[in-house]
């Protein structure tokens, strides 16, 4: 197979895409994400938990105490491959996201979620940023 057959073969395949979570085993405190590619979105979350740079403050605090060690990433529910090669997987992924999150409430101290602001929240944001 040529480099070209090559790329267009790993374009046409299908990444594990679904919820997982990052669980602190000391505290049971999760990380709720999701991706379309969930051992690249992994990865990422290693590189910036080691790296210092993770955007969760709590959830990087505590890696930086406990280490490496004492986390799992686990999937949640991972979005099985469809017939259609042309299928949109985001929204799925999305939608699910919100419902693990609704379903496990990862916030405060239970987990190192953020809350998501509801559409009120946010037209309240834009309206106040337009006052300035």
């Amino acid at each position: 197979m040529n480099k070209k057959d090559a790329k267009l073969e790993y374009k046409l395949s299908h990444r594990p895409a679904g919820v997982f979570q990052i669980r602190n085993t000391a505290n049971e405190k999760i990380f709720i994400d999701s991706s379309l590619n969930i051992p690249g979105k992994i990865n990422r979350h290693r590189f910036e938990l080691k790296a210092g740079l993770h955007r969760s403050k709590s959830l990087q605090a505590d890696w930086n105490k406990q280490g490496e060690t004492a986390f799992e990433f686990e999937i949640l529910e991972p979005v099985e491959p469809r017939e259609d090669p042309d299928y949109d997987y985001a929204s799925d992924v999305k939608f699910l996201e919100d419902l693990w999150l609704e379903k496990l409430e990862p916030y405060g101290d239970t987990g190192y979620n953020e809350r998501k602001k509801t559409r009120e929240e946010r037209l309240r944001m834009i309206a106040a940023n337009r006052k300035l």
